[in-house]
């Protein structure tokens, strides 16, 4: 995603420009229009298709132009209430990544505010070094969860499908992911093994139905019974001998996340073995479905 992505372009005209209309042949000025409701929509929730990470490093960027242009030249693409939509949406999406970023102000009035009551009216180029301060930390941090998602990537399955279409199992898996990009303490490890529970819990409550896998005298097992729920799909799915090393994958993949979630200093790499190891289960789980 790049800045010019919440800008639309418009239409030209239907009726043609001639050159009585246009005695000096500018042609139609095509001037980007901030799609305000776009950004709207990414204050309140993520984009269809589009990374919080990957509009986050859009969209900084984005505010840090145009606050600079504001302070320099004074000619920047967005007027004052574009902006506060813009500062808006910024710190919402980057709480998502859970990132703190608060700026003293909340849109170009109240920059210019900021930068008369810190001695910076004078200079440009105090106040182009001001946002340089702020922002340089916060694109190099994106950067590097942006470089850190490339060589840390979880599992993508060989099966053909973009998801598992089970929406409960899906949603968890996004959340898994979503969480894994941005993880980087102990505290945040063992958060993917909250997440990892949460999945193979969804698992259970997708796959196992008393009408089919109950056994008489049996009852219901609670959904955090997880290896009795999907031990039992798999017992039905394969029956016989030839499901015991299925049943066995199911054990270890349960015990891996509950694993991360307990343990005190996780790393990133027993995260990532226990979130890999969810995400392949709910594939296989699916394969087994069909």
């Amino acid at each position: 995603m790049k800045p010019a992505d919440f800008f639309d372009v418009p239409e030209p005209p239907a009726v043609k420009i001639t050159l009585d209309d246009d005695p000096f042949d500018l042609g139609w000025p095509m001037q980007p229009v901030f799609n305000e409701e776009r950004v709207e929509t990414l204050r309140r929730t993520p984009l269809p298709g589009i990374d919080d990470l990957d509009a986050a490093l859009a969209l900084t960027a984005l505010v840090h132009d145009e606050l600079q242009a504001f302070g320099t030249s004074g000619q920047g693409k967005l007027n004052n209430e574009e902006a506060a939509v813009a500062l808006r949406a910024l710190r919402a999406v980057l709480r998502r990544l859970a990132l703190s970023f608060d700026l003293p102000f909340r849109d170009l009035a109240s920059f210019r505010t900021y930068w008369i009551k810190n001695d910076m009216s004078g200079s440009w180029a105090a106040r182009r070094e001001y946002l340089e301060g702020v922002f340089e930390p916060l694109h190099a941090r994106l950067l590097r969860m942006d470089e850190a998602r490339i060589e840390d990537e979880l599992a993508t399955p060989i099966s053909p499908r973009n998801a598992t279409g089970w929406p409960d199992v899906d949603r968890e898996i996004a959340e898994l992911r979503r969480h894994f990009h941005t993880a980087s303490t102990p505290q945040d490890y063992r958060g993917i093994g909250t997440d990892c529970v949460g999945v193979l819990e969804a698992l259970g409550r997708t796959v196992y139905d008393p009408q089919r896998h109950l056994r008489p005298g049996e009852t219901v097992p609670p959904p955090d019974k997880t290896k009795s729920r999907l031990g039992r799909f798999v017992e039905d799915a394969v029956p016989g001998a030839g499901n015991t090393e299925l049943r066995g994958l199911v054990t270890k993949a349960i015990e891996l996340a509950h694993q991360v979630k307990h343990r005190t200093t996780p790393t990133r790499r027993d995260a990532g073995i226990a979130a890999d190891a969810v995400i392949l289960l709910a594939n296989m789980l699916r394969r087994l479905s069909d």
